[in-house]
């Protein structure tokens, strides 16, 4: 995808408001004019538990925020500064780049992720950047157990000028799957995006079906997916630990997708999800518009936490 746009930085401050809110508001009322000592280190750490950050996570960012400063009063402005940079650089090692321009054609990307997390919207906010930079785009409906999620797909293929594939409701995933690659590779697509199915009700019966769509899918090409992006809402906090555990273990995983930064006061959730996962962030969405899904930039999302400009 392409490089953020300058409305994005505003659109990710907007959107982590909530976050950054609570978060410096506690920052500037314990650690201002006073100065650092284990009792505030030890209290920063537990701060940042509390914003979802995880223990590890707080515990290592605790860690450099207090390398240098111990003992000294600090102003309101050093200690964003100094966050941000911790947090900064837990985050950048778990920076990852979507681009399905630049390998084989047809490019398979696979959606994965619970119903609710965002996986249909966020597809097809990828199925519009792709048609806007010129791309042909196949999208294969396969949550073919959900008619709205059809109908969903349908409304964003419409709106990018993408075509898309669907078959009946209950039909087998796995099969549209393969029609959908055999299409793309005879009618000469850029890239194929397949939705699947996210209910976590049945865990090994929906594992098993994404294997099976993974199987079928390398009897036309090996080497797809190409790509298997794995979308989580930000909004249900730690419960996105163990969805990326659940899915992380079993698929394949190659990238994250975080949604709904914008609904919570918790978006700090993002780092230990980034830490948990082997698998790196590749894009973070804010809210419903197309231009509101950008690659995740590891430095602006720590400024935008806690409160400074994301550039």
């Amino acid at each position: 995808m392409n490089e953020p746009k300058k409305g994005w930085l505003q659109r990710l401050t907007q959107g982590l408001s909530r976050s950054s809110k609570a978060m410096g508001e506690q920052l500037t009322g314990a650690f201002t004019r006073v100065p650092l000592d284990q009792a505030k280190l030890d209290e920063l750490e537990e701060m940042l538990i509390e914003a979802d950050l995880g223990p590890h996570s707080a515990a290592r960012i605790t860690a450099r925020f207090g390398e240098g400063r111990f003992g000294r009063s600090i102003g309101e402005d050093e200690i964003k500064e100094a966050l941000a940079e911790a947090i900064g650089e837990e985050l950048t090692p778990r920076q990852g780049r979507f681009d399905a321009l630049s390998g084989p054609k047809p490019y398979v990307v696979l959606f994965i992720g619970v119903n609710g997390s965002g996986k249909t919207t966020t597809l097809g906010k990828i199925a519009a950047e792709l048609k806007a930079a010129g791309a042909k785009v196949l999208i294969a409906a396969g949550d073919t157990f959900r008619a709205a999620a059809v109908e969903q797909l349908k409304i964003w293929a419409d709106r990018a000028g993408a075509d898309v594939m669907s078959k009946p409701t209950g039909a087998d995933a796995a099969g549209l799957a393969f029609e959908a690659l055999e299409k793309a590779q005879g009618e000469g697509y850029d890239v194929l995006l397949i939705d699947t199915a996210g209910r976590l009700q049945n865990k090994q019966g929906l594992m098993d079906e994404l294997h099976k769509i993974i199987r079928v899918l390398k009897k036309l090409d090996s080497d797809s997916p190409h790509e298997v992006l794995l979308v989580l809402d930000a909004t249900v906090g730690r419960n996105a630990l163990a969805q990326e555990n659940v899915f992380g273990n079993q698929i394949g995983v190659t990238g994250i997708v975080m949604t709904k930064l914008d609904g919570t006061a918790r978006g700090g959730v993002l780092v230990p999800v980034a830490q948990a996962s082997d698998s790196p962030i590749k894009l973070i969405g804010v809210g419903e518009g197309i231009d509101d899904l950008q690659p995740f930039d590891a430095r602006a999302f720590a400024r935008t936490l806690v409160g400074l400009e994301g550039a």
